[in-house]
């Protein structure tokens, strides 16, 4: 059981998380990155008013930059809140940069933001590197889906009698 007070016991509550992109997208790898952010953009992200529909992210310059995250305005802010779509870099270490420029060099791979979550009191984002499913892959997975379900449900019923 951890010590109290030891800030690693604490679950990490998700902000958002991006549904589309395990539909749209084939997960290759996960990894775990800070976020640089502005002010109310905190405050805004505590109470869920962000959106990873449309986002990305980007390597330029030697930094991974995010892009297409929609963070709303904090309703409660002044005229010190920030552009709800402007792009916002990502905190990793040069090794994993490095490695994630490997990685997205390759034919078809892409960053995608899977999850946005306070972990410790810090913003992190779960970002995946992903390639484009076609829509024969997307079928395969509803048909997988409807069948777990089916199975799910006739276990259960023959459960009751």
């Amino acid at each position: 059981m951890p010590a109290q007070g030891d800030k690693g016991a604490e679950p990490s509550k998700a902000a958002a998380t991006n549904r589309k992109a395990r539909r749209d997208y084939h997960v290759l790898q996960k990894l775990e990155a800070g976020i640089e952010l502005r002010g109310t953009e905190v405050k805004s992200l505590r109470q869920g008013r962000v959106s990873l529909g449309e986002g990305y992210a980007r390597i330029e310059r030697g930094e991974v930059v995010l892009h297409g995250v929609h963070i709303l305005p904090y309703e409660h802010g002044n005229i010190h809140n920030h552009d709800p779509l402007r792009p916002r870099r990502l905190l990793l270490h040069s090794h994993e940069i490095a490695k994630l420029i490997g990685l997205v060099q390759e034919k078809g791979c892409t960053l995608v933001p899977l999850r946005l979550y306070f972990k410790k009191g810090r913003a992190k984002i779960e970002l995946g590197v992903c390639k484009g499913k076609h829509t024969q892959d997307k079928r395969e997975d509803l048909k997988r889906k409807t069948a777990d379900r089916e199975a799910e449900r006739a276990i259960r019923a023959s459960r009751k009698r």
